[in-house]
Order: structure tokens, then sequence, then C-alpha cells
């Protein structure tokens, strides 16, 4: 079984029911609705496709709605695209009409752009494919030369080399963005260009003012997010290491070390963390991914990610099916290492709470004994997030009787949600019906070993595990209540 989990974005090649539901059939995890694209009425539907098709095949997955964030971009040219030489000038203006760009300036989206550049930056612009160097910044211009001969088209993105500019992660369309996503029942919520926890802060207050439940995804893509990384993902119930725009703020080299850190810092807080960006993105065109593409989702299953996402790969590419398919193949396979197997993440540390003691307890003595499964009955999901924070080749089970739980844990790595509705099982019958439960799922049989993980007051009161018990397959029975 897959413990990484597929993130999956709808776009114009993913937009029919037929290909949603092959790719719910082929795996994937969790759908990203992109609201930088499409009304809101549109992902809507597509959220509604997605569950209808999960219920169809007896899956549960996660929707993910990504909001668009500020767009720092250039406006548009006469002729849709210019060729800009090296060593001549080229202006952004913040007071230009939108639709005259020419080779020599071009409007801009972001007006207060003039007011964070100062001469001697570097701005960079469509992912960094040019530069520019800025010369002199008078009114509403922003006078630069071009480090580089290339062509320009329009709408291409604005990043400035070492970060610092002030746009703030929330606009006026994402707070509306936001209550949408709370009214298609969204799973997770992710906010761009995070800089700072009290942008993550509000956007969790806005969700939850809308009647949203969903998790707070932080897409790390600034560079002056980097300094305050810790208190980001504190504030966060998951982080994305979005490697395209971090990438060009960063630079390139700087991202394999930056991505293995985020990882590792997000698990130590018993954070989510999805990596993101280019993953398969020849696939887009080729049937098949590159090798380095191969190589790029294993070391990210090695380094501990929880979840790989799929752009364009999905949303515009030629082979969404076939890439979700080669990309949980290349997951299984690099699950199989050891590295990957087992840790000791968090064996030193004193825990003021039961559960997660329990959740640890029961992730040692897993990796200890010959165990099977853990199946964990769980209402808010703490518990199993905890023990995905531990590596294991151990499949864990959430058993929840909340809908909104089951859908969390969609991207949790190595946990799969099942639903059970344990207010109506007696206390001593809890071990016969967990035991039924996977038995009849097919993931044991007669003689497995598995853990079962629960409270004494189920369906009273949220955060109350405090049991641990281990039980052989064939040799539980049920009592009466």
């Amino acid at each position: 079984m897959r413990r990484t989990k597929i993130v999956a974005t709808l776009g114009p090649a993913s937009d029919d029911y037929e290909v949603i539901d092959e790719l719910v059939r082929a795996g994937v995890d969790v759908v990203r609705l992109n609201f930088s694209h499409g009304s809101h009425e549109e992902q809507k539907r597509r959220a509604e496709i997605v569950r209808e098709c999960a219920e169809k095949q007896g899956r549960v997955v996660g929707v993910l709605a990504d909001m668009q964030g500020p767009k720092i971009r250039t406006e548009r040219f006469v002729d849709r695209k210019v060729i800009l030489i090296k060593g001549e000038r080229f202006t952004l203006d913040a007071d230009m009409d939108p639709a005259a760009g020419t080779n020599e300036a071009v409007g801009i989206t972001y007006k207060s752009l003039v007011d964070d550049v100062k001469p001697g930056d570097t701005l960079l612009l469509d992912d960094g494919r040019m530069t520019l160097d800025v010369e002199s910044v008078e009114g509403s211009k922003i006078h630069c030369i071009v480090l580089q001969t290339g062509e320009l088209s329009d709408k291409k993105g604005i990043n400035l080399l070492g970060g610092g500019l002030s746009a703030p992660a929330l606009t006026d369309k994402d707070r509306e963005d936001i209550k949408a996503a709370a009214d298609i029942q969204a799973d997770y919520v992710a906010i761009s260009f995070v800089s700072n926890a009290a942008e993550v802060i509000e956007a969790r207050r806005l969700l939850r003012e809308a009647g949203g439940y969903g998790s707070i995804v932080a897409k790390i893509e600034r560079a002056e997010a980097l300094v305050k990384i810790d208190e980001i993902i504190e504030a966060s119930d998951a982080i994305m290491v979005a490697r395209g725009d971090l990438g060009v703020e960063v630079g390139d080299a700087e991202l394999p070390a930056i991505q293995k850190d985020l990882i590792q810092r997000a698990r130590a807080r018993d954070r989510v963390v999805i990596t993101a960006t280019q993953m398969m993105e020849s696939m887009i065109e080729n049937p098949i991914p590159t090798r380095a593409e191969v190589f790029d989702v294993a070391n990210a299953v090695h380094d501990g990610t929880d979840a790989v996402m799929l752009s364009g790969e999905t949303a515009a590419g030629r082979y969404p099916v076939k890439v979700v398919q080669a990309m949980s193949r290349i997951c299984e396979s690099a699950e199989k290492h050891p590295r990957v197997m087992k840790s000791d993440h968090r064996s030193n540390l004193t825990f003021n709470r039961v559960d997660e003691a329990i959740a640890m307890a029961t992730m040692y003595t897993a990796n200890h004994l010959n165990v099977d499964a853990i199946s964990a009955l769980t209402e808010s999901g703490s518990t199993v997030l905890w023990m995905s924070r531990i590596s294991s080749g151990i499949p864990i089970y959430a058993l929840s009787p909340i809908e909104k739980t089951r859908r969390k844990v969609t991207l949790y790595r190595g946990v799969y949600p099942l639903s059970i509705d344990f207010t109506q099982i007696g206390p001593y019958n809890i071990s016969s019906k967990v035991a039924a439960l996977l038995t009849a799922e097919e993931v044991v049989k007669e003689g497995d070993r598995i853990i079962i993980t629960r409270g004494d007051f189920l369906g009273k009161e949220a955060g109350g595990t405090n049991t641990m018990k281990v039980v052989t397959i064939g040799d539980v029975r049920v009592t009466q209540n």
C-alpha cells in the first residue's frame, strides 16, 4: 500500500466526470482546486464530482482549495510578446495602460512594486527566465537593464531576488474565495505567498467565520518566509514546499537543502508537509517521466514528505491519469528503502498529553513487534497525525464516524480512513468490531496481529485516547454489551 499521498490539481484536462472518476481510481488522495482560475460555481461542481466518484468507489478523497494570493505580474503587450535584448533598457511602469506594452516598457499589476525596489536590485520575470537589473526608480517607473536576451509574453510573474516584496498574502479576492472554500466544505485551504504567522492566523479566522472547518496550509514560496519559518509552521496545520517561486527568489541551487530542512521542521512540529511544483512536468506532453523526475519524487519520499503534488500535469496535461499512476509507482518503490521504514523521532521527549504519549508508545511497539496494522479510533484525527510522524511500514487506519475527520487524514502519510460508528459499540466489543472491520476490508487476516488505540469515553469527549491494546485476529470474541 502506498503511504505517501498524491495531490492532483483539477483543470481543463481533468474537468469532466469520467476523467475525475479515473483519477480517483488511479489513487489520488486529495484534489487541488486552483482558485486562480474558474468561478466559485465551477469549483463547487468539481468538489461535488470528486466526492461522488470517491463514494461510488468506496474511497475517501480530500479537497484542497488553493488561494491565488497577490498577483505580481507584468501586464499585456500590444503584440502579446516582445524580445528583450541584453544590455538594453526596459521599464516597468505602474501607471501604464495595461494593454500597451512594448519592447521598451510594460505595465505591472502590483502598483506598490515601485516602493519595494531600489537601484541595484535584481528582478526575475517568468520564473527567472528573464532577469532585470534595477537602474533607477522614478515615480511610477522602474528603469532596468536587461541582463540576458529572451522572449517575454503577457502576464508573467515578477520576483525580487532575495525576497522583500511587501504584498500581503491575503487579497480581497482571497477573502471572497475563502468564503467559497467554506461553502464547498474544503478540507484544506492553502494560502499563497505567506510571509509570517499572522497571515496564517488571519486566514484561519476568516475560514471559521465563514463556517469552514478546513485545515490551513501555508505555501512557502517567499524568501522572507524562511526567516520566520518556525512561527509559520506552528501557526499552520500543514505547509507546502512550493518550489517554483521559492526557487526563483532564493536560487535553484539552494532548493534541495531548503526542501529537506522544511520537511524535517514540519514533521518535528507534528505538521503535514506537501512537496510541490514541476515534480513530473515532462508528462504534460509525454507519457513517461524523465529519470530526473523519478529521482525527484523518490527523494521527496525519502525526505519524509507526507504528499507529492501534481499541478499542470493533471490540470492541463495530455496524460492526467497516467501521471498519477506513474507517481504512485515511484512512491511505492521509494517507500521500500530501509531509511523510510523506521525512525526514532521524538523518542527522547517527555509528553504532557496522555493521547500523544499513547500514539508514540503505539509506534514504538509497532516498530519493535511483529504487527500487521494499527487502528486508531479517533474523532479529531490527532492521534493518527502523531503516529504518522513516526516512519513505519505498518499501515495506520483512522477509524472515525466523523466524515470531515476521515477527509482530513487523507493527507497524512501512511494513514487510511475507515468509517465506523463506535458510539453504537459496547466497550467490551470494540476489539472484535475493529477486527471484523479490518478483516472485511481485507487488510488483515486470521492470525495477524494489530494494535488498537481508543479512549474510555468514545463519542463523549475529544482528545481522550488513553488505551493501547495488542490483538490477534481470530482470538477476539463478541461479548454482550
